[in-house]
């Protein structure tokens, strides 16, 4: 480890050492600029131990026990229970047992320097940065600041939640033990994904959604077809329920929530998985005009409007909370810090240039990781009709592909394919079904890209493959 400098002025400094903060040191350090990170917590951030890799480790096997079963001559195998204690030990190793050895020698490799504190602005390219131990370091900035602290899980103000001891979806994905009865609240992302897992691994799970469906932000045929394979794997969903109030009578009982209509339901566990929130309270914002605990407004560059100097990477500009979203703004902002310290022309008139975050409104993928999973790129049918495109959607049972009936005995799912008439391009896509994760990024292509469908018609798909899917869609929309 480098050691700390107590007054030191670098070229660019970053609050926050997740994905996001990492890629926005590397682009700058590749650019020859001098870069200091700033990390409270572990560097890797809240993807590498409570989110996209714990979380995802804990799918896998989930996943795959549903695909061997459906899979003739495989399936009377594959009957019996997971092995909790394997698939949480995989996990474990996943989260590199929640040690940043291996990402804090990365960052170090590249060139950055590391301090770990706590870092908040203190003026103009000024940084502070509070140690553990109390050491304050004073940095200044001569280019650029890039707050990348991401987002935190929102609890909501209920009586009796601080005594219940909620989880988030970080004692959802770090858990060591699998609860007896778990309750999810909300039917997002998190809430689906959780529940898929603590299911397969024994959990009895009842799911409280406060709207009519899951997975309310993509085409409403996703949220139906997991319900459907969730209800059929045991879990109970109810939706149009709201918590008014959890208690937790003894610290290591049961805990209660009851519930808008009189009902109370009991459970070893409660997650609440019911939105996010900017990691920027005790950011030091006010000092320089800006409102604590609020997400940051930038432009296409990732800087924050009304700003020459401080950026904004990540969930906390609030364009997409994703992580693979996070990383490909700060190559983004990466390029445009270095090309404003250099004195470079900035492609900012160019809709796809190098210095423009253009899929963040166009072109976002993303898979759920349930089963059936369930990915989508670009615009619903929905947003695109609320855009002011004129549209036309596209739908395709998965299940009469060849390659969807040779992938899984009884196969369930669905594509969509959302058209625009007067630029006869395609403006998203949304796939559901087993295995077709890996599908989305020909879709993300076809939506980035622009591509035209006359041209999509020679993009010949591989036979029997589920992504002959393309074709039909295209013979569907032809007629």
């Amino acid at each position: 480890m480098t050691e700390a400098i107590e007054n030191a002025e670098y070229d660019v400094v970053v609050i926050g050492a997740g994905p996001v903060g990492e890629n926005v040191a590397d682009r700058a350090r590749a650019a020859g600029l001098s870069t200091a990170v700033i990390e409270s917590e572990l560097i890797g951030g809240e993807c590498s131990y409570w989110a996209c890799m714990p979380s995802k480790a804990l799918l896998r096997p989930v996943v795959a026990r549903a695909d061997a079963r459906r899979v003739p001559g495989l399936s009377a195998a594959v009957q019996g229970p997971l092995d909790a204690d394997a698939v949480l030990a995989h996990r474990d190793e996943y989260a590199s047992h929640w040690k940043d050895d291996g990402q804090a020698g990365w960052l170090e490799g590249i060139g950055a320097h590391i301090y770990r504190g706590v870092g908040r602005l203190t003026g103009t390219r000024q940084v502070s940065v509070t140690t553990r131990g109390g050491t304050e370091h004073r940095l200044t900035a001569r280019h650029a600041v890039a707050v990348c602290t991401g987002s935190r899980a929102v609890i909501p103000d209920l009586p009796g939640i601080a005594e219940a001891r909620p989880w988030t979806s970080r004692e959802a994905t770090s858990s060591k033990e699998v609860p007896g009865r778990l309750i999810v609240v909300g039917g997002g992302v998190v809430g689906v994904e959780m529940a898929t897992v603590w299911q397969a691994l024994g959990a009895e799970v009842t799911m409280l959604i406060r709207g009519k469906a899951l997975l309310p932000k993509m085409e409403p045929f996703a949220g139906e077809l997991v319900a459907e394979a969730l209800t059929e794997a045991g879990a109970r969903i109810r939706t149009g329920v709201s918590a008014t109030a959890v208690r937790r009578a003894a610290p290591d009982g049961p805990v209660t929530v009851e519930l808008d209509d009189g009902e109370q339901l009991e459970a070893d566990e409660i997650l609440f998985a019911t939105g996010r929130a900017p990691r920027t309270d005790d950011l030091g914002l006010d000092t320089v005009g800006l409102e604590p605990g609020s997400w940051l407004d930038v432009d296409d560059s990732c800087r924050v409007q009304g700003s020459t100097w401080l950026y904004a990477v990540g969930d906390v500009n609030h364009r997409a909370l994703l992580t693979h979203q996070g990383k490909y703004q700060a190559r983004i902002a990466g390029a445009a810090i270095a090309a404003r310290a250099q004195d470079v022309p900035l492609l900012e008139t160019d809709r796809w240039g190098a210095h423009v975050a253009t899929a963040d409104h166009a072109a976002v993928p993303q898979v759920v990781f349930t089963d059936p999973e369930a990915a989508s790129v670009g615009l619903t049918l929905k947003e695109a009709e609320a855009a002011g495109h004129r549209v036309r959607a596209v739908d395709y049972d998965l299940a009469s592909v060849a390659g969807s009936g040779l992938y899984a005995q009884d196969y369930r799912g669905r594509a969509r394919m959302i058209v625009d008439l007067d630029r006869e391009t395609v403006l998203g896509v949304t796939f559901v079904g087993p295995g077709i994760g890996e599908l989305l990024h020909s879709a993300t292509i076809a939506v980035a890209g622009e591509v035209p469908i006359d041209r999509l018609w020679h993009a010949v798909p591989a036979y029997p493959t589920i992504s002959e899917v393309w074709l039909r869609l295209l013979e569907t929309y032809r007629g």
